[in-house]
């Protein structure tokens, strides 16, 4: 258990309360540094994005969209999470 190649967390910010979801969040670059691989599986974008270097969306077990965190829009990134086209997730119809 000690020196882990790989740490995944399930819906960090599920369930916890939000000073205790901050602090996991702040320990994260400390684990990723030494060179951890951290998967994060998270609801929230916003902590998500902080800490993440690529995204993955699923949806119904399939990849949705896929990216380095600066070259994806929050926008494009929701709307794969939900399910919508990005440009619907903008109002154009």
């Amino acid at each position: 258990m000690s020196n882990p190649m790989l740490i995944l967390l399930d819906e960090v910010s599920l369930g916890l309360a939000p000073v205790v979801v901050k602090q996991v969040y702040a320990a994260l670059p400390a684990i990723t540094e030494p060179g951890t691989t951290v998967l994060v599986v998270e609801q929230d974008i916003g902590q998500a994005t902080a800490v993440a270097d690529r995204v993955i969306c699923l949806l119904e077990g399939r990849v949705s969209l896929q990216g380095a965190v600066g070259d994806l829009a929050r926008d494009d990134i929701a709307a794969a999470y939900f399910g919508m086209a990005a440009n619907a997730s903008k109002g154009d119809h």
